[in-house]
């Protein structure tokens, strides 16, 4: 099983960036882990910060590297092929089995949320001044560290 998550990443090239709620620019960046180990399995290109996770994961080319596994991801990937949440409709609760999922949903999910702290422990991603693709390569970077601290 695998997690997906989106994360804005302050960026100072307006290539790259877009001006989001969040940051005055930033790039999405999207980051899949392996939900048994917690490792970083692959990071999409960069998108502009104004653009929805739903969007990214379409043209990310990621969808095609994680065909026949299962993926979880957050309310923001609803008609994507993902498992998201159960989501409450006016006038009427959940039902206590839906409950019970989001629980164990939100459960692990939070992996992929703390795989992407400690990505941004680092300084480079909380105000990331590379040009071009120096973001991409700087996220992949990272994720292959935080791979290799896992690992020992």
């Amino acid at each position: 099983m695998r997690i997906v998550d989106g994360t804005l990443v302050p960026v100072r090239d307006r290539k790259v960036g877009a001006s989001s709620r969040n940051y005055r620019f930033s790039a999405n960046v999207q980051v899949i882990i392996d939900a048994d180990t917690r490792l970083v399995v692959a990071t999409a290109r960069p998108a502009p910060g104004c653009t929805a996770d739903a969007h990214v994961w379409r043209d990310s080319g990621l969808p095609q590297q994680c065909q026949g596994v299962t993926v979880l991801g957050d309310g923001a990937y609803i008609n994507t092929g993902l498992v998201v949440p159960h989501r409450k409709r006016p006038g009427r609760a959940l039902l206590a089995g839906e409950e019970a999922d989001n629980a164990e949903h939100r459960r692990v999910r939070a992996r992929v949320e703390h795989a992407i702290g400690r990505l941004k422990n680092y300084k480079i991603l909380r105000d990331c001044r590379q040009h071009g693709d120096g973001l991409h390569h700087a996220v992949q970077a990272l994720a292959h560290m935080h791979n290799l601290a896992l690992a020992t």
